[in-house]
């Protein structure tokens, strides 16, 4: 199950600033990689220590720098120092447990976002956050997780001088790797709407416990998606409306494209949380309408056999004189009498469609 709230109690009382991983500590190394480019040239390599990007600050180039598995407060302590970043910013990237924003500080933008993912072997949604700092010339990305990420068709861009990517600044790769975040969250939507259909099925089919905990699951993921993806919009918003220096007017223009299918996944998450809602309504109203087939059958049954246990009560007293004792065909006409009563009761119920 996606955790929908992360433990933040261990900062309580500590003063503003200070670094502390919060969330899912990872167990890989830190890996930092660069991509130097602009229109003519290209550069890509891995560098080792936080020092080195301070060499990539005032070139005239685009530089993304990706920092996988942001777990190191020393390693962030000493980015800060070369980029000039607000200790509350460095603060952030290590809280996994942000809510998408964006922040203006004049001369960079500090944005949030989640990345979703779908595990096939678990069948749930995964996310890990997303910190982008975006200056004048340089994006600087921290990644919580080293599983990989959904960058890979635009890094194969940025390799080819033949993109538009390499004729733009360093807001154009941002909303290129914010445009690749929310993409990747209609492939998510789809694996969960198949998944929906799927349990619908089911459910139909049959109401067991086991159906309910798909459901109650399925409920939770949905929130969850809700959580990561809904302020998203606001942050697109702000970006598209403008108001930062560092973002073009040329490149508001993809903004908005992006801020469209932002609105399309909240949408869908709107609907997939009401048909959850409804499905959830359907198996308690289908356990409650087969609880009252069984009483109804319980209480025809019953109904039967009052009259016919009145019988068998009356003839069950203990009284000396009983005319019907003597008879020889008492204890048959009896009999008959009772299943000419049980009968007749059926029929009546089966004209009243009780049956």
């Amino acid at each position: 199950m996606p955790t929908l709230i992360k433990q933040r109690s261990k900062k309580s009382g500590l003063p503003p600033g200070t670094l502390m991983h919060i969330g899912e500590k990872k167990t890989g190394e830190t890996k930092i990689t660069v991509l130097d480019y602009d229109e003519s040239s290209f550069q890509e390599k891995d560098i080792e220590r936080a020092e080195e990007c301070v060499q990539f600050k005032d070139r005239p180039t685009v530089t993304w720098i990706n920092i996988d598995s942001v777990h190191q407060p020393e390693l962030l302590e000493k980015l800060g120092e070369c980029y000039g970043l607000h200790p509350l910013v460095l603060e952030d990237i290590l809280n996994t447990d942000q809510r998408p924003k964006l922040e203006d500080y004049n001369n960079y933008l500090y944005i949030v976002l989640r990345m979703l993912y779908y595990n096939e072997k678990r069948g749930v949604i995964t996310s890990e956050q997303i910190s982008l700092v975006v200056g004048p010339n340089y994006v600087i990305s921290f990644q919580e997780g080293i599983e990989g990420d959904v960058f890979t068709p635009l890094r194969e861009r940025i390799r080819s001088n033949k993109s538009r990517i390499r004729k733009m600044g360093a807001d154009y790769l941002a909303y290129s790797l914010i445009d690749a975040i929310v993409d990747n969250y209609f492939a998510i939507l789809e694996k969960t709407g198949d998944h929906i259909e799927l349990l619908e099925e089911k459910l139909v089919g049959s109401q067991t416990t086991n159906v309910l905990r798909e459901i109650h699951a399925l409920k939770r993921e949905m929130i969850f998606l809700r959580k990561a993806v809904w302020p998203l919009r606001e942050v697109i918003s702000s970006m598209e409306r403008g108001g930062q220096t560092l973002i073009r007017e040329d490149t508001r223009i993809f903004l908005r494209d992006v801020y469209d299918h932002t609105i399309q996944v909240i949408d869908t998450i709107e609907v997939y949380r009401d048909m959850v809602s409804g499905m959830l309504d359907l198996y308690l109203s289908s356990v409650s309408n087969r609880l009252n087939s069984v009483m109804k059958v319980l209480t025809i049954i019953a109904t039967i056999f009052m009259p016919l246990t009145f019988i068998a009560g009356i003839y069950g007293m203990n009284f000396k004189y009983m005319p019907e004792l003597e008879w020889r065909s008492g204890y048959p006409l009896i009999l008959l009498i009772m299943l000419v009563i049980g009968v007749s009761m059926l029929i009546y119920f089966r004209k009243k469609k009780w049956l």
